[in-house]
């Protein structure tokens, strides 16, 4: 089992909150902790954003408490009925992300019987909000997230195992129902990629030349993602098709393998020359025997079908070109990406993070 450091983050906020409680001598500095627990953020932004829409959740819920508690006092239903209440409030106002804050400020308060209610209620208030102060310091401070650098290699990692099927695949290598279940699995992955795209996205850049350069590398690392979806569209087009394409002519099978061949390499290049692994001459020359593969494949093409063989192997040629040409494109972007901005730092790959 790995720890990351958003697991490390929530011990450090928890810890910061139930100090700085104990040390201000608020009573319960637990809710300090629970309130820290709920607000750690994966990202800064999300932090921020966190941080305003829990004071609004927190202020709703200290409200109905208070209020509830002077009207009709600590019954246990009347604690139910303001919980039901702040819910459907933080629905309204679309601040489902802090219902569990705001309903842990209503509990807090309103299990207070004793004298001096509106002042334990504005000290279990300044505990929760405590706690979530802490979680956006420590998130702020602590451990900041790279993650261009996680979804730079999960992009790698996931074409990679594409690649190695297609290749598996092409040259008849690979067992069938293995296969299935790995694309079934790859899929997720995708799903997974575009979420830390998600992630990566909502980093923010404070120098107007770094808020440039981020959004080139925004549409780079989109493309990015785009090919290696096309390259899984590939995969499953050619295992759905494997057994048609097992029965073609032994030259129309060499023309797809000699194409793919070439596009998966030009693929891995690419990926390198982005961090400057891959000389740019070489990639000229991937780029152009691509090119030829295509013509090759498409010639090939329209000679099988001319001798009154089926059409069923539209879909393969059609999904092979648009791989070709989402690799182009992103052969394209980074070529521009390196032209205008060649002082642009790549991340180590020693760095990695799992």
């Amino acid at each position: 089992m790995k720890l990351g450091a958003r697991i490390f983050k929530t011990g450090i906020a928890v810890t910061l909150a139930l100090s700085l409680a104990s040390m201000m001598n608020f009573p319960s500095p637990l809710f300090a902790g629970i309130s820290a627990v709920f607000a750690m953020q994966p990202t800064i932004y999300r932090s921020y954003l966190s941080l305003v829409e829990q004071v609004q959740a927190n202020i709703i819920g200290a409200v109905f408490a208070i209020v509830s508690v002077l009207l009709f006092g600590h019954n246990p239903f009347i604690v139910g009925l303001t919980a039901i209440l702040v819910i459907a409030l933080c629905l309204q106002l679309r601040l489902e992300s802090t219902i569990s804050v705001a309903l842990v400020t209503v509990i807090a308060i309103m299990e207070y019987t004793n004298a001096n209610f509106i002042q334990f209620a504005a000290i279990r208030f300044s505990t929760i909000m405590l706690g979530v102060l802490a979680a956006f310091v420590v998130n702020l401070i602590f451990l900041p997230p790279k993650y261009e650098k996680k979804l730079y290699y999960h992009i790698t990692e996931n074409t990679e195992a594409i690649l190695k099927w297609i290749r598996m695949n092409i040259r008849h290598a690979s067992e069938h129902h293995v296969l299935k279940e790995d694309i079934e699995k790859l899929k997720e992955k995708v799903i997974k990629l575009d979420q830390l795209y998600l992630l990566y996205k909502e980093e923010r850049m404070y120098l107007q030349k770094n808020r440039y350069q981020r959004s080139r590398k925004l549409v780079l690392y989109r493309q990015m993602i785009s090919a290696t979806n096309r390259a899984l569209d590939t995969l499953k087009v050619l295992h759905r098709l494997e057994n048609e394409l097992y029965h073609m002519p032994d030259e129309f099978q060499q023309t797809v393998r000699a194409q793919l061949d070439c596009l998966l390499y030009y693929h891995e290049q690419i990926l390198l020359k982005f961090i400057g692994k891959a000389k740019f001459h070489q990639q000229s020359e991937i780029a152009n025997e691509a090119c030829h593969e295509k013509k090759r494949l498409v010639e090939a093409f329209y000679q099988y079908n001319r001798q009154g063989n089926e059409h069923h192997l539209f879909l393969l040629i059609g999904t092979i070109i648009a791989y070709g040409e989402q690799l182009e494109h992103l052969d394209k972007l980074i070529d521009s990406f390196q032209q205008y901005h060649k002082d642009a730092e790549a991340f180590e790959l020693s760095d990695q993070e799992a």
